[in-house]
C-alpha cells in the first residue's frame, strides 16, 4: 500500500455502517481495493465500480489478494460463527479493525490468535451521514502505521479519539455510542411537553426537531465555545429560558438523570462484554 494507491481492504458486512464506511472510503480515495463479503450482497450504487467486488466468503477471496485490513462490520450477535474462518489472514501486515458493539480485544484474540494485530472501534449512528464520532484503541501488535491507516479508514464517517485503555470504551458507549437514542428521546419529551402546553402535535414536532438540530449545528460550528458559554448566550436574567433552567438545573432534574442513565448503559456494556 501507498498513499498514491490507497489501501487494499475486505470488508466483512455491507450493512447501514459497514456500507457508509464504505461509500467514505471510496470518495475519499482511501481504498484502492475493497472485496466484501455480504449475504445481501453489493448495494446496488456501487454496481460498476471497478474498486470494489463481492466473495461468498473468506474461503472464496479472489486469487492473490491480500487485505491490509479487515473491517469486522457484522452484528455483534454473529461475531462467534463469522470470524474463525478468518483465521487464516492473521499475519503481522494485516490489521483487523472492529466496529462491533462489546466484543474486546482479548476476544478477538482468542477466536483469531494471540499475534492477531487488533483495533477495537466504537462508532455511533451518526456515521451513518459522515457525522459519527468513533474512539478506537489498538492491541499491542498495532504499528504507527497501521495506527495511522485505521484512523484514515474510520475518519471516512466523522471524527475519531483514541484511548489506551480499553475499559474506557464501556463509557464511551454509554456516551457516545448509546447518545444518539438519548438525543432523540429528548425531541419526542419536548414535542409532547409542547403540546401539554397547547402547541398542535405535528408543530410541536417540528419545533423539537428543528431545534435540536440547529442547536447542535451551531454547537458543531462553535469549537472555540464551550456548551455553559452557548447555553449562557441564550439565557436571559429572569427570562423564559432561564424559567425552565430552574428546573432542569435543580438537584432533582436533568444531570442526575442523565449521570444514572450513563451509568446503567456502561454497566450493560460491561455486562454484555463479560
Amino acid at each position: 500500500m501507498t498513499a498514491e494507491t490507497g489501501a487494499s481492504l475486505l470488508l466483512v458486512g455491507c450493512g447501514k455502517m459497514g456500507g457508509a464506511m464504505l461509500d467514505g472510503w471510496l470518495a475519499a480515495g482511501t481504498a484502492s481495493r475493497v472485496v466484501v463479503v455480504d449475504r445481501a450482497g453489493l448495494p446496488e450504487r456501487l454496481a460498476g465500480d471497478a474498486r470494489v467486488s463481492l466473495a461468498s466468503g473468506a474461503d472464496a477471496l479472489p486469487d492473490g489478494f491480500v487485505a491490509d485490513v479487515v473491517v469486522l462490520a457484522v452484528k455483534p450477535q454473529v461475531m462467534e460463527e463469522a470470524l474463525p474462518a478468518y483465521r487464516a489472514l492473521v499475519r503481522p501486515g494485516t490489521v483487523f479493525l472492529s466496529i462491533a458493539a462489546g466484543k474486546t480485544i482479548a476476544y478477538f484474540e482468542r477466536l483469531l490468535g494471540e499475534g492477531a494485530v487488533v483495533v477495537r472501534s466504537m462508532p455511533n449512528t451518526p456515521a451513518a451521514i459522515g457525522r459519527g464520532m468513533t474512539v478506537a484503541v489498538p492491541n499491542a501488535h498495532v504499528s504507527a502505521a497501521q495506527r495511522e491507516l485505521s484512523d484514515r479508514l474510520l475518519r471516512a464517517v466523522g471524527d475519531v479519539a483514541w484511548v489506551e485503555d480499553e475499559g474506557l470504551l464501556d463509557p464511551v458507549t454509554a456516551l457516545s455510542g448509546s447518545g444518539p437514542a438519548y438525543v432523540f428521546f429528548m425531541v419526542e419529551a419536548m414535542a409532547k411537553a409542547g403540546e401539554a402546553a397547547g402547541l398542535p402535535a405535528d408543530l410541536a414536532m417540528r419545533l423539537a426537531r428543528a431545534t435540536v438540530s440547529g442547536a447542535g449545528a451551531l454547537l458543531d460550528a462553535s469549537p472555540q465555545q464551550e456548551a455553559a458559554d452557548l447555553r449562557k448566550a441564550v439565557t436571559s436574567p429572569n427570562g423564559t429560558t432561564q424559567a425552565a433552567l430552574e428546573v432542569l438545573m435543580a438537584p432533582e432534574g436533568m444531570q442526575p438523570v442523565m449521570t444514572a442513565a450513563i451509568a446503567a448503559a456502561a454497566r450493560r456494556s460491561r455486562e454484555l462484554a463479560g
